[in-house]
């Protein structure tokens, strides 16, 4: 350690992590015990940051990829005073705690993503540092650089060795995001065992291929040469950095050091009282903090308000010569919705052909972005089928250097300005890094592939509904109906999966006016997730006119129809594009003298949040004959067809064949419907 004050801090900083999980008897030691210079390194002597404001637009962002970690980002909120108290610390990983086993957005001031999955904090970074690249590029002007802050993130074995971490470091090299910083805590061990069983690669080298500049620190006990290191990236504009600090999981635990048993279990009594003595540290009291590093490390307090203070009058000058840029910047970076952001979204006429609604869903967009700077997105290489390419915007990528002007994919000159995000094939990365840009802050971000693809971002998706992240996940091609490209494709359970997951808002629209509520109501949402599932065939616009408004779909379900001056006699229920078949099924056996109420059920989490007296009134228990008509499994429609009712429903995998084809075989056309409706009157 090169300076007393800085070894006093450092141990600080691993000896309160360390009484943490003791405390707990529940945790993960090793990795506070190696990284704690690391982590004092840079929130000493670079990060920008205000512990009395937390939500500071222009801080720089930290990320602890390796959440399981958490004890050391713990130790660093409470000592820079951030509010996380000293008996918060004590409380670790214990019920209502502000210091949860895994960082937790929104939970505990100063954490900026929920981590502990590994590779997401890292993918989330770069969305960030997108993030942070492109209101730099649309906003700043020359003397008025109002956005310029740069995002960190730790990382170990774990995070590099995942998928996704994969994904997002090959797009950050390809978008040269110069602010991205990672600091890879390379103790080369995991949970289960060292790294040489499983991952020997060279790290330096991979990252160094996907366009990263790359530096090794070999001690990473050395503050100042993590300090120097730190200092390199910084100045690095043009691609991110991985700094890799050789560091020793368990450090200063003599019979832990270096061992995977420092991974995930406290070190027990005796092991913390060794290994406090060996770093020089009382055995007793246990969450000591000696005076001189406490007054050190809240020296930050003053350091983040004098910054933001300069900021603040940097802004503050930015509004006087550019007010509409600064007015637009600002709505932006606090979530709010500009006056008529709505005010050009379409209203589709009744038409019997109809469109796709993945068609209509391109259309409401690029009408809302026009009026709706935040919005900002891109697919997973599939813009072109799933329509959501936003007209005119740009693309974000590196800004051109050629002299031939390289144009992007839509027109616009390639620049970190464009809001087209082009995520390539890279769906888990996609779904981590929208996340990203949501917490940044300042964008209503998007990415787009087709609904069987979402399983690759499961874990992503699971995420911002445990983040409460402003997200629309645009999945086109919902169902059989993709026809020829076969089972891979096709989509069946996959409705089922984001349905259970809580905090997540599914919205399958039936036509194209469905859609652009549907999208309002995604724009409208807030701290809540948003799943749009939307056709690759045409279907029927419905006319509203005899039917009921679109705007129903805010509700969940709604009667669309009901039998002339009769109470119905049997309910058919559908999402998506069978509404269409459920209206012709009716038309047949409201001719045979049957009173049929058809209701759309575009969103059973919507419907689930109204009142019991509405959803009484929309599926009323007097009529118990009721069929769901849905292209995906049937599990999850018994709540609401009951027990006398039935589900048309596919529950095998599909099969190759022209879409027409499919639907007859599997039993969706109007005379299935019909018959397994009268054999519900007839029971």
């Amino acid at each position: 350690m090169s300076d007393t004050l800085d070894e006093l801090c450092v141990n600080t900083l691993r000896f309160l992590s360390v009484d943490m999980v003791q405390q707990a008897n529940s945790g993960h030691p090793g990795m506070p015990l190696g990284a704690a210079p690391m982590a004092y390194a840079l929130w000493d002597r670079h990060l920008k940051h205000n512990p009395g404001d937390s939500l500071w637009p222009d801080r720089d962002r930290f990320v602890l990829s390796a959440g399981h970690g958490s004890a050391l980002l713990y130790s660093l909120l409470h000592l820079t005073g951030y509010g996380l108290s000293l008996d918060d610390i004590k409380a670790f990983r214990q019920w209502a705690s502000k210091a949860p086993g895994h960082p937790e957005r929104g939970h505990t001031a100063g954490v900026e993503v929920t981590t502990g999955p590994l590779g997401q904090g890292f993918a989330n970074a770069v969305g960030m540092a997108i993030g942070e690249a492109q209101l730099a590029a649309r906003y700043n002007r020359p003397g008025h650089a109002v956005i310029d802050h740069h995002t960190y993130v730790i990382a170990g074995d774990g995070d590099l060795m995942e998928g996704v971490a994969a994904e997002a470091a090959s797009l950050a090299g390809h978008l040269k995001l110069g602010k991205l910083v990672c600091l890879y805590d390379d103790n080369r061990v995991t949970l289960s065992a060292g790294t040489d069983m499983a991952f020997s690669e060279d790290r330096a080298t991979r990252f160094a291929a996907c366009g990263w500049h790359t530096v090794a620190v070999a001690d990473g006990n050395d503050v100042e040469a993590i300090a120097a290191a730190l200092q390199a990236a910084r100045s690095e504009g043009a691609r991110p950095s991985l700094i890799l600090v050789r560091t020793h999981i368990g450090y200063g635990s003599p019979n832990k050091h270096d061992s995977f048993e420092a991974h995930g279990s406290p070190l027990g009594v005796d092991e913390v009282r060794l290994t406090k003595q060996r770093l020089g540290w009382p055995a007793e009291p246990p969450f000591l903090i000696p005076a001189a590093a406490q007054v050190h490390m809240r020296e930050a307090l003053a350091r983040g308000q004098n910054a933001q203070a300069v900021w603040s009058q940097r802004m503050q000058a930015f509004a006087l010569a550019f007010p509409d840029l600064a007015a637009e910047l600002q709505c932006s970076l606090r979530g709010e919705l500009p006056s008529g952001w709505d005010a050009d979204i379409p209203i589709f006429p009744a038409d019997a052909k109809g469109m796709a609604t993945r068609v209509a869903s391109g259309r409401v967009m690029n009408a809302i972005a026009a009026r709706l700077p935040a919005l900002s997105g891109g697919s997973a290489d599939l813009d072109t089928s799933t329509k959501t390419a936003l007209k005119g915007l740009g693309d974000f990528n590196p800004p051109s250097t050629d002299s031939d002007d390289t144009q992007g994919s839509n027109g616009g000159r390639w620049s970190h300005a464009g809001r087209n995000l082009h995520f390539g094939v890279r769906e888990h990365a996609m779904g981590a890094i929208v996340n990203g840009l949501a917490a940044h802050g300042g964008f209503i971000p998007y990415g787009a592939t087709f609904l069987i693809f979402c399983d690759y971002m499961r874990p992503a998706i699971r995420l911002a509904a445990l983040m409460k992240l402003h997200v629309v996940h645009v999945f086109t091609h919902d169902s059989l109906a993709v026809g020829e490209d076969g089972p891979t494709h096709q989509p069946v359970e996959q409705l089922a999966s984001p349905r259970a997951m809580p905090g997540l808002t599914l919205i399958r629209p039936a036509d194209a006016n469905e859609t652009t509520v549907a999208w309002k109501v995604a724009v409208e949402s807030g701290q809540r997730p948003v799943l749009l599932a939307l056709t690759r065939q045409e279907v029927p616009t419905l006319d509203r006119r005899r039917y009921a408004s679109a705007e129903g779909l805010r509700r969940g379900a709604y009667v669309l129809s009901d039998a002339d001056r009769q109470p119905p006699a049997l309910i058919l229920i559908a999402s998506g594009s069978e509404v269409a078949l459920i209206v012709a099924a009716a038309a047949r056996l409201q001719g045979e003298g049957i009173a049929v109420r058809c209701v759309s059920m575009p969103s059973w989490d919507l419907f689930d949040a109204q009142s019991q007296t509405y959803r009484d009134e929309v599926l009323p228990s007097s009529v118990p004959a009721r069929l769901a008509v849905e292209l995906g499994v049937a599990q999850g429609w018994h709540r609401y067809v009951g027990e006398r009712g039935d589900v048309l429903s596919v529950d095998r995998f599909g099969a190759s064949a022209p879409a027409d084809v499919l639907l007859r075989e599997y039993g969706f056309t109007i005379d299935k419907v019909a018959s397994r409706a009268r054999a519900l009157m007839s029971g």
